[in-house]
């Protein structure tokens, strides 16, 4: 019984800030609840916020944005920080003041880096000032009051913030593949790039999955960058499920819809989860 006392303090932990609130959650989904002080018991509805929810259009809306978000992004987080594992990997003078550089926007607050990035995107910023300074385009660009234009310009800040996270995950594995099998490579031809594609991408394909895994389920809830920047505007462009989720809460009072646009982000997410625990799983086997 020993490993299980220890491991109850944990578990009352986790039902009581998790679980609970999970379940309460589940069961809020579906009611009506017009006293919002939650002095009169909620009006149970049955299925109608989930009917609600099957014709609400800007639902569909955030949901699209969403996956919008994890196809863009993901890939991007995927590919790109291994190439900056691979150049910090290099045994050269001040390279450790690169992994630091790199690093930085990972320990930066959100808020701080929405405000910074939101003014490098105004009609008046940097970016602008750029391309009318190099006749690329005369007017600007509207990156967060397009609907072109917001979503993307939201999801350049993920990537940006999340490129040094995910490159010490590499630098990790790029660390543990033993010089002696490069040098191997090296004998029989593989050499310069085409050694990165012959021995390092199919050594790093457990930590490959796994940052696939983390940064689409990053993707999924992510809300701090679009409460900052946008608010889900311009025309709900830049809405995703959380923030629109936090928009049936505060503004609205909406508890029970919330619920359940939450119980489907809980579904999406599970998903998610599970997948990762395969990868995880897989990784220990590797």
């Amino acid at each position: 019984m020993t490993p299980y006392l220890f491991l109850l303090p944990a578990l009352v932990f986790l039902v009581l800030t998790v679980f609970l609130p999970a379940l309460q959650a589940f069961y809020l989904s579906f009611h009506r609840i017009e006293d919002v002080t939650f002095t009169q018991p909620p009006e149970w509805i049955g299925l109608e916020n989930f009917q609600y929810l099957m014709n609400d259009e800007v639902f569909w809306k955030t949901l699209v944005n969403t996956l919008l978000y994890l196809v863009c992004v993901v890939p991007i987080l995927v590919i790109l920080p291994l190439g900056l594992a691979i150049l910090v990997n290099q045994k050269l003078r001040g390279v450790n003041w690169f992994r630091t550089a790199y690093y930085t926007p990972v320990v930066i607050s959100t808020v701080v880096a929405g405000i910074a990035w939101r003014w490098l995107y105004a009609e008046n910023g940097l970016l602008n000032q750029f391309l009318k300074s190099f006749h690329i385009s005369s007017e600007g660009i509207p990156w967060l009051t397009s609907p072109n234009f917001a979503l993307y310009s939201v999801m350049a800040v993920t990537v940006w913030k999340g490129l040094g996270y995910y490159m010490v995950i590499y630098l990790a594995g790029l660390q543990s593949i033993p010089n002696d099998v490069y040098e191997a490579a090296a004998i029989d031809g593989s050499d310069g790039i085409r050694k990165h594609w012959d021995i390092t991408v199919p050594l790093m394909k457990p930590y490959l999955a796994l940052v696939a895994v983390i940064s689409a389920i990053s993707a999924t809830k992510v809300f701090d960058e679009v409460q900052i920047m946008t608010k889900g505007e311009p025309l709900n462009s830049s809405k995703t499920i959380v923030y629109y989720l936090y928009e049936q809460v505060f503004p609205n009072l909406d508890y029970g819809y919330a619920c359940t646009i939450g119980l489907v982000l809980f579904l999406i997410i599970l998903s998610l989860s599970i997948v990762r625990l395969v990868v995880s799983s897989g990784n220990s086997s590797f």
